[in-house]
């Protein structure tokens, strides 16, 4: 069947206990750090930027949780793109029944499902040891959670976008870089955008990236009211749809120049 291509790197992560055993290790790591981080940031305040000590705790945590969900690492087993177009492998893509555009998505989808298992049990763990608080409401819990999901998609575009640019230039490392960095930075990985200067916040609400990280947990904490929601979702959904026109554009002419590098 077509979706067991969805689970070629989930397996090749469960088939070997010391990349999950480091990955638990990791996990554990950052969220010490992050915890006792935010915990002395407030030690001598209250309220900052419309967020007490613990909303700023829940985002963060829940802000390293979620960074696992696209944490598998292609690399490793020479599965990225470009690597692909290096060694000629990326010939099959175009070979095989399956199309490279459903291919591509049935390993994201694969990539993405294991990481959500991570974030899952971290978060029940998290929350039972108190670490996080629960969300502000139930509604506020859906609309996190549909707005995730959302953000996800976003950001499946983007890595999508990033790696088709391999057709054209082979290489994508720069690329990939400059993304990462403006998704950690922009989407509140580092730091809740709440606490940015003003023109910093509104630059980044015409950007796809505050969508995949700021605006779900902003919801879960209270920090963005349930009334917005819908606003939100729309906005992401738009981000959706444009990107994947883009990318779905990029594929047909990608399809017209495989290029392959001494394969």
């Amino acid at each position: 069947m077509a979706f067991r291509a969805a689970w070629i790197t989930p397996l090749g992560e469960l088939l070997s206990p010391p990349r999950i055993a480091a990955t638990a290790v990791r996990l554990v790591i950052q969220i010490f750090l992050v915890v006792y981080l935010w915990h002395g940031l407030y030690s001598h305040i209250a309220t900052k930027s419309g967020l007490d000590r613990g909303q700023a705790v829940t985002f963060a945590v829940l802000a390293v949780l979620i960074t696992r969900i696209r944490g598998l690492d292609r690399f490793a087993g020479r599965d990225t793109v470009f690597q692909h177009l290096a060694y000629g492998t990326i010939v099959y893509w175009f070979l095989r029944p399956l199309a490279p555009p459903r291919y591509y998505v049935l390993r994201a989808l694969g990539d993405q499902a294991y990481g959500f298992a991570w974030v899952l049990a971290g978060y029940a763990v998290c929350l039972a040891a108190g670490v996080i608080e629960p969300p502000a409401s139930g509604t506020a819990a859906v609309a996190c959670t549909a707005s995730l999901l959302l953000g996800q998609a976003v950001l499946h575009e983007l890595t999508l976008l990033t790696d088709l640019m391999c057709f054209w230039t082979l290489h994508n490392d720069s690329a990939v870089q400059m993304v990462q960095f403006a998704q950690n930075l922009l989407s509140g990985a580092y730091a809740p955008l709440w606490y940015f200067p003003g023109w910093f916040i509104a630059m980044s609400s015409f950007l796809p990236f505050q969508s995949t990280l700021n605006t779900p947990l902003s919801l879960y904490i209270g920090r963005i009211p349930v009334r917005q929601a819908p606003a939100d979702l729309l906005f992401q959904l738009a981000w959706v749809a444009g990107l994947a026109l883009v990318s779905r554009l990029l594929w047909r002419r990608a399809s017209r120049r495989v290029a392959v590098q001494g394969g």
